[in-house]
């Protein structure tokens, strides 16, 4: 398997724009209204299912990526860490 440290790399990002606000950053904007975050949550996971059920393997791959930034812009907002999501999985593998 690949480093997935990009996964770190970009919840770096998040957290940095949830402490240090820009104007122009749109993840400040999600931050900014709750609603905001589910909703993208919501269309990314629909438009997914969409790309899985064409089996278009490159939108899949787009749309999963989608997905998973929203999510972890989600989990930002709500303070539940990389860590958390890890030790859930890990949990789960017993």
């Amino acid at each position: 398997m690949k480093d997935l440290s990009i996964i770190q790399e970009v919840y770096d990002v998040i957290l940095d724009r949830k402490e240090n606000s820009k104007e122009s950053s749109y993840v400040c904007s999600l931050l900014e209204d709750e609603n905001k975050i589910l909703k993208k949550v919501s269309e990314e996971s629909g438009e997914l299912i969409v790309a899985a059920k064409c089996g278009n393997k490159d939108e899949i791959i787009h749309e999963s990526a989608d997905l998973i930034f929203h999510t972890l812009v989600l989990m930002a907002s709500k303070g539940v860490s990389l860590e958390d999501l890890s030790n859930e999985l890990r949990k789960r593998r017993k």
